[in-house]
C-alpha cells in the first residue's frame, strides 16, 4: 500500500527518540509513482472491469485527487506537477493558481507549533466526565493537524462556516508562523521576491483573495483527511468567494467528488433606502457539498418523509389515492406569474392569488378525470403509485421555506444566552439539523472546525434527542478577542470562544429541563492549543542531538499537556481514558496499550515492580514503553530498555522501549 510521507506533528522537537530505539515517529519513504503513472497508458483487462493498476490507481485517487477529473481519468500531467520539487513552466496546464498557493501548499505539511492541554476542571464536571463531544480551543489549522493521526478516516460529516471574506466580517490572514524571504524560498520552493510578498501580506493581514485561499487551502487539506471513506464535507459561502471556494475545493477533494450546491435564503430583511438605489439585494448563500468518493460511489443520503400520507379512495381500476386542494399563493413580489392565473373547472384563484401548478398540468388533470369541485374548492387526485418517489424531502433543494434565515438564527441564540453576542449572522438551528440528518448515521462523529456560535454542536444534541442518536461533535473555535465596544464584550464574553462555550451549555441545559428522562450524551471535553514550551530558544540546538539536559523541572500542569500531546499523536481519542498506574513509588500513565513514564524519579525498584505487575497483573498489557527522556538520567533508560528487551514475560508481549525528550 501507498503511504503519504508523515513529519513529526511536534514542531521543533516535543517528540524525540534516543538513540536505544530508533525516532517513533518514522516517515514513510516517499512511494515512486512513475511506474504506476506509465501502466495508467496501457491497462490490461481482466476480468469485471479490472484493470492490472486499478488497485495502484484507487491508492493515487485518495492520495491526490486532484490528479483526476470529472469522469475519473488521470491526469499524470497534474501528479508531476504535485510532486516536483520545481515547476516546469513548459508543462502548464489549466489549474488555480494564486499568490501565497506555494506556502499554502508548505503550511498543510508543516507539523503543529503547539501542544494539547486538557481543561482538566470543566471536564470532571459529572455532565462532562463521560462525555464524547469535543469543544477545542484554539488555531483550527494547529488543531486540525494535532487530530490527523488520532482522528484520521473517523469524520462522516463536516460542515463548516468559514469567513465569507466580504470586507466587513472581519477575516485578515495574520500568520503566527515566522520565516525569512530566505527561508520561505527554499521551504516552498519559490523565489525570494515570492517570498517576500507572501510574507508581507501575511505579516500585514490581507483580506485579499489571494489571503482567503491562502488561509482556506490547508485548512481543507488537512480536514480531508479526517473524512471516513463515505465522509461528507458542507461548506457555507455567499458571493464574494463561492466561485473560487468551488475551485479549490476541485483541487482539494477532487472535481469528480463534487455533490451539488445547496441554496437557502439567509435574510428576508429588506434594505434600506439608502442602499438599495444601487445594489441587489443579497439574500441568497450557498453549500458547497463534497464526498471522498463520487455521487455513484457513496451510499444514499438519509432521506427526510415529509409525512405519512393514507390513500382512502381506489379508483375504477383499483388504484389509491387521496384527495388535496390545489394550492393558491399570493400573487406579489418577485414570485408574481400572470400566466399562473387562468381557469380550473371554471374556477379562478382567488383575487390577488395564483395556482401553484401551471396551466399545462391543470388541463391534463381535466383530460384525465384527476380534478373535481368540492364546496367550490378545486381538488385534485393524488395516486400513492406516483407519490412513492415524492414523499421525501430531497437534499439538493432551496431550503429557505424549511430551515428559517439568519434573523432565526440570532432569535434563537439571543433567547438562549438572554444577553447580546454580537454575531451579525447565525446559521438557523433547522439548517444544520436536517444536514446531520441527511448524511450521518446514528452513531456517527461531526466535525465544525469554525464553531462560532456553536450552531452546529447544538443541532447534533437536538437531533439525537429527536431520533435518540448517539452522534458525537468535535468543534474547534479560535478565542478571538471581542472588540470593547461590541454586544458581545459589554455583554461580559471576552473572546468569541466563551459564546460557544456558553451556547452550548445552555443549549444542553434546556434540553435536560424539557426532557428530564433523556439520557442522551449533552456534555462536551474541552482541550485547548497551547505554547510549545519543548522549543529551544538557542540557535545551535539541533533536534538529532542524542544528550540534552536532564530535567526542565516542567511543572506537574506542563507534564500532563505533553501527555496529552502525545496521547493524541500515538493515536488516542482525546475522550481516550488515561488511567495512573502505580510502580512501586512512581506513577506511570496508561492508555489504551501504551506505558507513559513521565514523572522524574523512576528507580530500579520501580523497574522492578514494573516487571512484577506485568507478571501477576492480568491486565496488565502494555506494548509499548513510552518516557520522556528529560525526566529519566541515561544510566537509567538503558537499565529499562535491557530489563525489556532481556526479559522473556509469561504473556508473550511484544513490549517495545521508546525515549522521547
Amino acid at each position: 500500500m501507498l503511504k503519504c510521507c508523515q513529519s513529526n506533528p511536534i514542531q521543533s522537537n516535543p517528540i524525540q527518540s534516543n538513540p536505544i530505539q530508533s525516532n517513533p515517529i518514522q516517515s514513510n519513504p516517499s512511494p515512486d509513482l512513475s511506474d504506476t503513472a506509465e501502466a495508467n497508458t496501457e491497462a490490461i483487462y481482466t476480468s469485471d472491469g479490472i484493470t492490472a493498476n486499478s488497485t495502484q490507481l484507487e491508492q493515487l485517487k485518495k492520495l491526490f485527487p486532484a490528479c483526476f477529473d470529472a469522469d475519473g481519468n488521470f491526469l499524470i500531467d497534474r501528479l508531476q506537477a504535485e510532486i516536483a520539487p520545481q515547476t516546469d513552466i513548459g508543462r502548464e496546464f489549466y489549474e488555480m493558481n494564486w499568490l501565497g498557493k506555494s506556502y499554502a501548499r508548505l503550511l498543510r505539511n508543516l507539523p503543529p507549533e503547539t501542544l494539547i492541554s486538557e481543561d482538566k476542571t470543566h471536564n470532571a464536571k459529572p455532565e462532562n466526565a463521560g462525555s464524547q463531544n469535543l469543544l477545542i480551543r484554539g488555531d483550527n489549522l494547529e488543531v486540525l493537524k494535532h487530530l490527523k493521526n488520532a482522528y484520521a478516516n473517523s469524520v462522516k460529516m463536516i460542515y463548516i462556516d468559514p469567513p465569507y471574506n466580504t470586507g466587513s466580517d472581519g477575516f485578515v490572514y495574520q500568520d503566527d508562523r515566522k520565516f525569512t524571504p530566505a527561508e520561505l524560498a527554499r521551504l516552498a520552493n519559490i523565489d525570494e521576491d515570492e517570498a517576500a510578498r507572501i510574507l508581507d501580506f501575511t505579516d500585514k493581514g490581507s483580506n485579499s483573495h489571494s489571503a482567503w485561499l491562502t488561509f482556506m487551502y490547508p485548512r481543507l487539506y488537512v480536514a480531508r483527511e479526517l473524512l471516513r471513506e463515505d465522509g461528507v464535507i458542507f461548506i457555507s459561502i455567499d458571493d464574494n468567494e463561492a466561485a473560487q471556494l468551488k475551485l479549490l475545493c476541485d483541487e482539494v477533494f477532487g472535481e469528480g467528488n463534487f455533490y451539488g450546491t445547496a441554496t437557502w435564503t439567509a435574510t428576508t430583511k429588506a434594505m434600506n433606502a439608502g442602499t438599495a438605489k444601487y445594489k441587489l439585494q443579497k439574500s441568497d448563500e450557498y453549500i458547497l457539498i463534497y464526498g471522498m468518493v463520487s455521487m455513484q460511489e457513496h451510499p444514499p443520503f438519509n432521506l427526510e418523509i415529509k409525512e405519512e400520507k393514507s390513500y382512502p379512495f381506489k379508483s375504477s381500476n383499483g388504484d389509491e389515492y387521496r384527495e388535496e386542494e390545489i394550492q393558491q399563493r399570493k400573487n406579489t413580489g418577485i414570485k408574481k406569474s400572470e400566466k399562473m392565473v387562468f381557469p380550473i373547472l371554471g374556477r379562478y384563484p382567488r383575487e390577488g392569488n395564483r395556482w401553484t401548478i401551471g396551466i399545462n398540468t391543470a388541463e391534463e388533470l381535466e383530460k384525465s378525470g384527476d380534478v373535481f369541485l368540492k364546496n367550490d374548492t378545486v381538488f385534485r387526485k393524488i395516486y400513492k403509485k406516483d407519490e412513492n418517489n415524492e414523499s421525501y424531502y430531497p437534499l439538493w433543494i432551496d431550503m429557505s421555506d424549511t430551515v428559517g434565515t439568519s434573523e432565526n438564527g440570532k432569535s434563537i441564540v439571543l433567547n438562549l444566552l438572554q444577553k447580546e453576542h454580537g454575531f451579525e449572522t447565525i446559521k438557523p438551528l433547522d439548517l444544520i439539523e436536517k444536514l446531520i440528518f441527511h448524511c450521518t448515521g446514528k452513531n456517527d462523529l461531526v466535525l465544525d472546525f469554525f464553531a462560532g456560535s456553536g450552531t452546529t454542536a447544538h443541532a447534533l444534541m437536538n437531533l439525537n434527542l429527536i431520533d435518540d442518536g448517539n452522534r458525537k461533535f468535535i468543534t474547534v473555535q479560535l478565542p478571538e478577542l471581542t472588540k470593547p465596544d461590541s454586544d458581545a464584550f459589554l455583554a461580559g464574553y471576552n473572546n468569541i470562544f466563551e459564546i460557544t462555550k456558553d451556547r452550548i451549555e445552555l443549549a444542553a441545559a434546556k434540553i435536560r429541563a424539557e426532557h428530564p428522562d433523556y439520557t442522551g450524551d449533552l456534555g462536551f471535553k474541552i482541550f485547548q492549543t497551547a505554547d510549545n514550551f519543548r522549543q529551544h530558544p538557542d540557535n545551535d540546538f539541533s533536534p538529532e542531538q542524542p544528550d540534552l539536559p536532564l530535567n526542565d523541572e516542567l511543572s506537574e500542569e506542563q507534564l500532563q499537556t505533553l501527555l496529552t500531546t502525545w496521547t493524541l499523536y500515538d493515536g488516542a481519542a482525546l475522550t481516550t481514558p488515561v488511567e495512573p498506574v502505580g510502580l512501586g513509588d512512581y506513577t506511570a500513565y496508561l492508555c489504551e496499550k501504551r506505558l507513559y513514564l513521565m514523572n522524574a524519579g523512576f528507580t530500579s525498584a520501580d523497574l522492578l515492580a514494573f516487571i512484577k505487575k506485568l507478571d501477576d497483573d492480568a491486565a496488565f498489557n502494555p506494548n509499548r514503553v513510552i518516557v520522556f527522556g528529560s525526566n529519566m538520567a541515561s544510566a537509567m533508560q538503558h537499565e529499562l530498555d535491557q530489563a525489556v528487551r532481556g526479559y522473556t514475560n509469561k504473556k508473550e508481549i511484544e513490549l517495545n522501549v521508546i525515549i522521547r525528550v
